[in-house]
């Protein structure tokens, strides 16, 4: 009887280790280009178009809340990542490696109120938050990967 909980439990963690590692595999922000798809995916999103500029490609998808895009550099990295739409999708996601880093930010970040913009700015990675109810927006950068050329403003 102990041997069967004891084989369960270790199953249990197994199974779990596998989950996590497959959540760290999502990466979107700083991950490679192959990673939105997995986000598409995740985010229960189909693809609406895609835009390509000199330095970057835009790939933008949208699921029945919000429409996402992700900045994709000519080296295959994610390096930006805006949206729009009813909610703030799920930032754990979107933001990949980068979500524990924001998370930490966002609990020192104080809150205000009133306030219909928010900027969350760690040593890697900036998240900002406006709009409205039921009209939010905003975008996630990770100023050392903003290709040679390219500014922030580009990022909408």
């Amino acid at each position: 009887m102990k041997d069967s909980i004891h084989v369960r439990l270790v199953c249990l963690g197994i199974l779990a280790g596998v989950f996590i590692l497959a959540r760290h595999g999502e990466a979107a922000l700083g991950g490679t280009a192959a990673s939105v798809t997995a986000d598409r995916t995740a985010l229960a999103a189909v693809h609406r178009a895609t835009t390509t500029r000199s330095a970057y490609t835009v790939q933008e998808y949208q699921s029945d809340s919000t429409t996402v895009r992700e900045y994709v550099s000519s080296a295959g990295v994610v390096f930006a990542v805006a949206w729009n739409g009813r909610v703030n999708p799920d930032l754990t996601t979107l933001l990949g490696s980068y979500a524990g880093e924001y998370q930490a930010a966002l609990r020192k970040t104080a809150r205000k109120r009133g306030l219909r913009r928010q900027e969350v700015q760690s040593d890697q990675v900036v998240v900002e938050k406006w709009g409205h109810m039921r009209n939010l927006q905003g975008r996630a950068y990770s100023p050392a990967l903003i290709p040679s050329g390219v500014t922030i403003d580009e990022i909408k």
